[in-house]
Parts: C-alpha cells; sequence; structure tokens
C-alpha cells in the first residue's frame, strides 16, 4: 500500500508546472525533470499520462510543454493515486500477501484498515490547491529529491581518476 515513484513524480510535477504558470504558459519536460531530480524519460511519461486523464493540458513544439487546466488545483490526490497506481492501492496487502482479505488475513490486517481508510480520507480531501503554500523558489526544492542524475556520473568520473592516480602513483601503470 506504499506510493509507487509515479505517484511522486505526479504530484511534484503537477505541483511544479502550476507553481510556474505566473511566469511562463507552457513548462516543458526537461524542466521539470531537472528542477525537481527525476529521470527525464520516466517524468514525460508520467505527464503524458496526466494528460491523457485530464489532468494537465500539453502542446507540442519548440515553445510548447504542459501547462494546468480549469480543473488541476481542485483535483485530489486520490484521482492521482488512481491515475498512476490504479483502483485497487488501497486493497492490496502491505506484506504483499496474494491471499489476504477479511477471510483470510495477514498478521497486520486489522491494524492497517484503519490507517487506509484515513490515509484514503486524506487523499480524497486534500487538493492540489491544498498543497501549494510558502515561498516559490523554497517550495521547488522541497518537492526537488536530492539525489541528481549527475551525481552517479560524477562519483564514477572521480573514482575512476583517483584510481589511475593511485596505480600511477603507486608505480602501476
Amino acid at each position: 500500500m506504499l506510493f509507487s515513484k509515479s505517484f511522486g513524480y505526479a504530484v511534484r510535477g503537477v505541483l511544479y508546472i502550476t507553481l510556474m504558470q505566473d511566469s511562463k504558459q507552457f513548462v516543458q519536460a526537461e524542466e521539470i525533470a531537472e528542477r525537481l531530480s527525476a529521470p527525464r524519460y520516466f517524468m514525460s511519461k508520467i505527464l503524458k499520462n496526466l494528460v491523457k486523464a485530464g489532468v494537465l493540458a500539453s502542446s507540442k513544439g519548440k515553445t510548447g510543454g504542459f501547462t494546468v487546466n480549469e480543473k488541476t488545483r481542485s483535483l485530489s490526490l486520490s484521482f492521482l493515486a488512481e491515475i498512476t497506481d490504479g483502483t485497487d492501492m488501497f486493497n492490496k496487502c502491505v506484506l504483499r500477501m496474494q491471499d489476504c482479505d477479511v477471510n483470510n488475513p495477514c498478521p497486520v490486517h486489522e491494524q492497517m484498515h484503519g490507517l487506509r481508510q484515513r490515509l484514503q480520507e486524506l487523499l480524497s480531501s486534500a487538493s492540489i490547491n491544498d498543497l501549494l503554500h510558502g515561498d516559490k523558489e523554497h517550495f521547488i526544492k522541497s518537492i526537488a529529491t536530492a539525489y541528481k542524475p549527475t551525481d552517479f556520473n560524477e562519483r564514477y568520473a572521480n573514482r575512476k581518476s583517483n584510481h589511475a592516480t593511485n596505480r600511477i602513483t603507486n608505480g602501476k601503470r
């Protein structure tokens, strides 16, 4: 019952696009992915699915990209969860047991029942607009992840460089 990465990227992407509406009409997927430190291809795929579901609008071309529509700000988080994770996300066993239900409960089934209901209520009552608050730049930083795609490449290049330097200084080639 944990949220998928798709859900997280969808919420963060919609929030970013909504914030950027003041300064530009369309926001390109590359910018969204870069500012949110998200994989570009994955973010593009999610945004296209959100357009198909009517959450966002899009335009092709050099000045195109993604934009919010009149419904976006009022959409519930549960609607986004249904788009990204499907309608039965709250029915899956948290222990991933296939035969978990009221008649055949897993060890934590009863404890999770109340939590699931509260979470469903929270997601149903919270809209995109409810999440928007505070300073724009600070908010964007808060929805960006710590991982950046270039981090791995830089660490790998530095490690290779350090390894080569150590080999040369130790007399090995």
